[in-house]
């Protein structure tokens, strides 16, 4: 340990990681070689002071990389839950930029020089964009749900239909959050079909809330039949029942202006008569991860001010890009433009297959000769929990193994997956048939894949490319 220490490496790494990092450091690097001697898999050569050397470089920088690693998504879907959802804008980036590293009037009213509300830094502008009359933010959809239940229903039921009990990634279930909220479910009509008159039976003394919920994450198809906010809202008014929505995908525009399916809105729900929506702000809206609920004054109130609201309220990061995503909206023809999410989802085909021709031969002579590449046409898809039936027009590319048979080709292509996501900004695509297909409808920058087609080659184990050479004069093409 002293040794390495004491060589400029390791001196040079003290220098700028401070001596009880680099001891530390020093201290898991000999714990695995000595493991690796243990098992016979270490070769005399790694203890060769300069390979340690180089080890314990590798060793530092890796416990200081961060985990959260920006990658290169090739999957095809544009919000991808697992890979961050929806990219925010860059007037989100630059206002974080601008506010995180100084002290901000989170809850201080600059008005009055007394505290404040942090809802007020976005409530006025989601109001002004919705139509609502009022507004809140919570930390996430879920806990958007969870509130409004347990604000407006705890120790009371909620009617629901059959078909609307809805599960989430993460096993995340309506019942259970109706349960977590302290509220009875009642179930009506049933998987396919529900009717007026089961809201109407289902009503009575004890009922607190009638919930819709949007199924943006599956369809029911054929035989069918579910009742509309509007009629829902007049039914349940008449009885002095309130009614609340989750949308869920938080789409705050017309998709299908922009040639999209269309998705409903806060604006229709409240039109419709709901005393609240609820919906994400990391999907179809396009900022950060977020759950907002508008509505009537008195129904926003009631959730505010519910204890449960401290618990999952927002930190200053999210509300400062959530603000910066919204005042996109106040400027509807630069939207497309400006919020990444749009643009990503409205990209043209031609445009797409356009960039898949142009990296093809690339991609074709890096991966030679094991794997082949072929253009195609693909379908995009919107967001596992957006829109997730519907499909985009795409291009890309299928990388297949060059052999016979189907024997070994599935080992071929974890290989290649597995050397891709150990590139420095690891890429990202999907297997299907037999290959691995690129979906380049996210790639607005094309340097994020062809600058590590090198490194990729090294990865799996293949020589580096000759540069082409002119037969008579030998002079590099």
């Amino acid at each position: 340990m002293d040794r390495l220490l004491l060589t400029p490496v390791g001196q040079q790494l003290i220098a700028q990681n401070g001596r009880s990092f680099v001891t530390e450091s020093v201290r898991r690097l000999i714990a695995k070689l000595r493991s690796a001697a243990l098992a016979s898999s270490s070769a005399h050569e790694a203890l060769e002071m300069q390979q340690l050397e180089a080890l314990l470089r590798e060793e530092c920088a890796a416990r200081l990389q961060s985990r959260l690693r920006s990658v290169v998504n090739l999957t095809g879907t544009v919000i991808h839950t697992n890979l961050g959802r929806s990219l925010l804008p860059q007037a989100a980036i630059e206002r974080l930029l601008q506010t995180m590293g100084r002290p901000g009037n989170l809850e201080y009213d600059l008005d009055t020089g007394g505290r404040g509300d942090r809802d007020d830094l976005v409530e006025s502008l989601i109001c002004e964009i919705t139509g609502a009359q009022a507004a809140t933010v919570v930390n996430n959809n879920a806990a958007a749900v969870m509130l409004t239940i347990a604000a407006l229903a705890r120790g009371r039921e909620v009617v629901v239909s059959r078909g609307e009990l809805v599960e989430i990634g993460g096993a995340f279930r309506l019942p259970d959050v109706m349960a977590m909220a302290g509220a009875s479910m009642v179930e009506v009509g049933t998987t396919n079909r529900t009717h007026l008159n089961d809201y109407v039976e289902a009503v009575g003394e004890r009922t607190a809330l009638v919930m819709k919920v949007h199924t943006s994450n599956y369809l029911v198809q054929g035989f069918t039949a579910s009742v509309g906010e509007r009629e829902l809202a007049q039914m349940c008014h008449a009885r002095g029942v309130p009614v609340a929505t989750d949308l869920g995908s938080g789409s705050l525009i017309d998709l299908a202006a922009y040639g999209l399916p269309h998705e409903p809105t806060p604006q229709e729900a409240l039109a419709a008569g709901c005393d609240v929506v609820t919906f994400s702000g990391d999907k179809l809206l396009g900022g950060p991860q977020a759950g907002l609920i508008v509505g009537t004054r008195e129904s926003v109130d009631r959730i505010r001010k519910f204890p449960m609201k401290r618990a999952l309220r927002v930190s200053k990061l999210p509300l400062v890009a959530l603000e910066a995503t919204l005042q996109l909206y106040l400027q509807p023809e630069r939207l497309r433009a400006e919020l990444p999410t749009l643009r990503l989802l409205t990209r043209p085909q031609a445009e797409i297959a356009l960039l898949a021709r142009s990296l093809a031969p690339g991609l074709a002579a890096a991966l030679a000769p094991r794997y082949r590449v072929q253009v195609c046409e693909l379908q995009s898809q919107i967001g596992s929990g957006s829109l997730p039936v519907d499909r985009l027009p795409s291009a890309g590319v299928a990388i297949a193994p060059h052999m016979e048979g189907k024997k070994g080709i599935g080992t071929a292509l974890d290989a290649l997956a597995s050397a891709l996501r150990r590139l420095e900004r690891p890429v990202i695509g999907r297997v299907a048939a037999d290959q691995l297909i690129f979906d380049f409808r996210c790639l607005e920058s094309p340097g994020d894949l062809t600058s590590q087609l090198p490194k990729l080659r090294e990865a799996l184990g293949m020589a580096p490319i000759a540069p082409a050479q002119d037969d008579q004069t030998g002079s590099i093409r």
